[in-house]
């Protein structure tokens, strides 16, 4: 479960700690040692999971988890605070403020990839590499396959993609925009009507099993995978 990382630290040896242990994980690293770096950052990228120190020069970890957080763009991405402040009061702020977990220095790097792990199940399964099933549908990310009441389905690597982020996010609405940010990716720009061509390939691809349906237009609004009809 490989994920794309964004360190927020401002003491050297804590991040190039973090960047070497975090990469031997099989992470992609990218650290920045304040706030104005980090949101210059994300103009342009959204990462998978954002590390970010309490204690920072200028604007605070905190103030930032905030900003953040208030941002519909940026609500998705799962927040770890790193701080030296372990009380129970501080614990709570960071929490209230909108951080998925936190961490208390001093920390072993194998507890940090651990809840690393955990926030990417929490908040983006289609990060794990864990099976998921629906009305006889199952889908397997690590062999990368397909199956309909044990029926091997063929299908292209975008719309398993589609199908991978349908499944582990059922009974939601999903707007073009919002899958083509979450599906092709926030740095690549093509056309919102380019989902509904591969939403096309996918209910193609599903109808052998006869599990098209599960792909649902909801009119004025976008796309939703349920098993209800």
């Amino acid at each position: 479960m490989a994920a794309n990382i964004l360190l927020v630290e401002d003491e050297p040896g804590i991040q190039e700690l973090l960047k070497l242990n975090l990469g031997q994980a099989g992470h992609t690293v990218t650290a920045t040692d304040d706030a104005e770096g980090a949101l210059q950052y994300l103009k342009t990228t959204l990462p998978d999971v954002i590390l970010l120190d309490w204690m920072l020069p200028g604007m605070s970890g905190i103030d930032l988890c905030r900003r953040l957080r208030a941002d519909k763009r940026y609500q998705p991405v799962p927040i770890i605070m790193l701080t030296a402040r372990g009380e129970e009061q501080d614990r709570v702020t960071g929490l209230d403020t909108g951080a998925d977990d936190y961490l208390t220095k001093p920390f072993s790097p194998r507890e940090l990839v651990s809840r690393i792990r955990a926030v990417l199940r929490r908040r983006a399964p289609q990060m794990t590499e864990e099976p998921v099933e629906t009305a006889g549908l199952e889908l397997d990310p690590v062999s990368h396959r397909v199956t309909g009441n044990g029926r091997l389905l063929e299908l292209g690597p975008t719309e398993f993609r589609l199908l991978h982020f349908f499944m582990t996010h059922p009974e939601r609405v999903f707007a073009r925009s919002q899958l083509l940010d979450q599906v092709w990716g926030d740095d690549v720009f093509v056309e919102e009507r380019t989902v509904d061509v591969y939403i096309r390939r996918l209910r193609l691809a599903l109808e052998a099993s006869g599990h098209n349906d599960l792909v649902q237009t909801v009119r004025g609004a976008g796309y939703r995978f349920s098993a209800r009809r």
